[in-house]
């Protein structure tokens, strides 16, 4: 009978993220999977409200943090890991395939400074890498598609699945980044859903799918099979394949891509500081070619 580890789910609506806190019940060691660091677009002001929310959750429980994991190098908000780690001496873990994804993003951001060989990170897992926290036994599930570098974190009878799942209403993520590939997402679909029935599901997003009126974030591998929009049951890896390629097609970037990447691809830090002390995120322009009128 697996350990159950005690779960505490924070969700930040500005960027429909959801944080979890996972702690052992015997040893009360912890680990925060997927951090948001709190970040105005607009004015390019950074809070560090929804970390202070997790180490003030774990505080009262007496937690304490020993790994904070992310799922991937997220596309729509910062992380609030290096703040974790500064607080709790935590240690970064993140899927080996992040030096894919530095490589693919170091010319695009003309990003000098950044090595690609993850070592921003403490820790790189690789596919069916197993750890622990505390007593839970914790075992980590190469699951590529949406990026190159996903995994999802199986902790005793919950998997925390990052961008691959949404909630069976809503369906599965976009593949249509650099990198992403839907019929590797299928596939790591496919290998989450051989997983036990009873299997909890932690999804890292939710956008109440049309109809829904709460956010939910928790399901089962037996629901998913039964119901999700997109890849139930019975679905081929060429329907899915279709219907993922056209949704892509008509998807916008979201809003925070391009701070998010550049910070996140660097383990949570920013680029370095100029002479002036300043930190600045680099913005790509590019112009598209239209066809002069003759």
């Amino acid at each position: 009978m697996p350990r159950q580890p005690i779960i505490r789910a924070l969700f930040d609506e500005p960027t429909n993220t959801v944080s979890y806190l996972v702690a052992d019940p015997a040893t009360k060691r912890a680990a925060v999977i997927d951090p948001v660091l709190d970040y105005d677009h607009n004015s390019g002001e950074v809070d560090t409200r929804s970390v202070e929310m997790i180490l003030r959750a774990a505080n009262d429980a007496g937690y304490t943090i020993v790994w904070t994991l992310e799922t991937h190098a997220h596309a729509d908000h910062l992380s609030g890991s290096p703040y974790l780690k500064a607080k709790t001496g935590a240690k970064i873990g993140i899927g080996e395939h992040i030096k894919e994804v530095q490589r693919i993003f170091r010319p695009v951001f003309n990003a000098t400074d950044l090595k690609t060989d993850g070592s921003d990170f403490d820790h790189l897992f690789s596919d069916s890498e197993r750890f622990n926290i505390g007593e839970l036994v914790a075992e980590v599930i190469y699951t590529p598609g949406h990026t190159p570098a996903d995994i999802t974190y199986k902790i005793e009878d919950a998997a925390f699945v990052g961008d691959t799942l949404f909630m069976p209403d809503y369906g599965t993520a976009r593949a249509d980044f650099p990198g992403g590939n839907s019929r590797q997402l299928y596939r790591s679909i496919k290998r989450l859903m051989g997983l036990p029935p009873q299997t909890r599901l932690f999804m890292c997003h939710d956008y109440k799918a049309p109809g829904r009126d709460k956010y939910a974030w928790e399901t089962t591998v037996a629901d998913q099979r039964a119901n999700n929009v997109h890849v139930k049951e019975g679905i081929t890896e060429d329907e899915f394949v279709a219907m993922r390629t056209a949704r892509d097609a008509k998807l916008s970037a979201p809003r925070l891509l391009l701070p998010s990447i550049q910070v996140n691809i660097r383990a949570g830090k920013f680029p370095p500081a100029k002479a002036n002390g300043v930190h600045y995120l680099t913005i790509p322009v590019k112009f598209k070619n239209r066809k002069r009128k003759s």
